[in-house]
């Protein structure tokens, strides 16, 4: 790990990736609510987008506070706010709607960037919302910075699963623990009363958890009200608290925030017996 970086990253807490090995699954969708969920319940948040060629964080998250160069450190970045959340994606450095093409050792090269080069401050929680696959840029991120976990979204038919199986298994060659799975368009359900309709299959996360051993983290539905705020920069947590969603979105946040509390204090107590055995 580069010293730059181990200093850039020094006051953060946590560091959560979130993966899918595929495109479509909601992967980005996720990735924000978790964000602003982990926000609204106190925690100083920011989050990464690492997918060069299709990043989408900044219409999730629209800004209030662009991204700035620092006045204190030439070519360092200070970080787009948006609702109290640092932000940092290519959609600010490229022009309106135009496609990134650049080949993996630049791309490699601004995740680097935002590693290293954007002034995070003091953080209880940073996450990266990698690109879909299992490419360079996931390589990179592990050999630069401690992820303390990753999250992994899928959704529930087997098209789905064949991806994500193989982003579980990037994680563990790269020796990243993972966290949980979530299910993303689990079913749905016009009303809380009316039968749940299992549009893409039933039960396809389940059965991954039950297979790898991972925990399972929670099932989104199909949710339109969730889709209209991603697509408005809208917060679900604002516009539709009780929609069941923002519940689900708000559940697994907090167990993912409860678990990385509890790798926290395990370590803690792991290095203190350990400073004890060399006295």
């Amino acid at each position: 790990m580069d010293n730059e970086t181990t200093k850039n990253l020094l006051h953060t807490r946590f560091v959560l990736g979130v993966v899918a090995g595929k495109g479509g699954v909601g992967k980005s969708t996720v990735a924000v609510n978790l964000a602003r969920a982990a926000s609204k319940q106190g925690f100083r948040v920011g989050i990464i987008d690492a997918d060069i060629y299709g990043p989408s964080l900044r219409h999730m998250l629209p800004e209030e506070i662009p991204p700035k160069e620092s006045p204190s450190s030439p070519g360092h970045i200070i970080p787009a706010v948006s609702s109290g959340i640092k932000m940092i994606s290519m959609a600010f450095f490229c022009e309106g709607d135009t496609s990134t093409a650049v080949r993996a050792p630049f791309a490699n090269g601004l995740i680097g960037q935002f590693l290293h080069k954007v002034e995070w401050g003091e953080l209880d929680l940073l996450l990266i919302d990698f690109p879909p696959g299992t490419g360079d840029i996931h390589l990179t991120i592990a050999q630069e910075i401690r992820l303390n976990g990753m999250v992994v979204v899928t959704t529930p038919q087997e098209i789905s699963l064949l991806d994500v199986r193989k982003a579980i298994h990037m994680c563990d060659k790269m020796q990243l623990p993972i966290l949980g799975v979530v299910e993303n368009m689990s079913y749905w359900q016009e009303s809380p009363d009316r039968e749940k309709m299992f549009l893409f299959g039933e039960g396809g996360g389940h059965r991954l958890c039950e297979e790898t051993g991972i925990p399972f983290l929670g099932e989104i539905p199909i949710e339109p009200r969730l889709a209209q705020a991603a697509d408005r920069g809208d917060d679900i947590f604002a516009c539709h608290p009780s929609c069941n969603a923002a519940q689900v979105l708000d559940q697994v946040s907090h167990k993912l925030l409860q678990h990385l509390a509890w790798l926290e204090q395990m370590e803690g107590q792991y290095l203190k017996n350990f400073e004890l055995v060399w006295q």
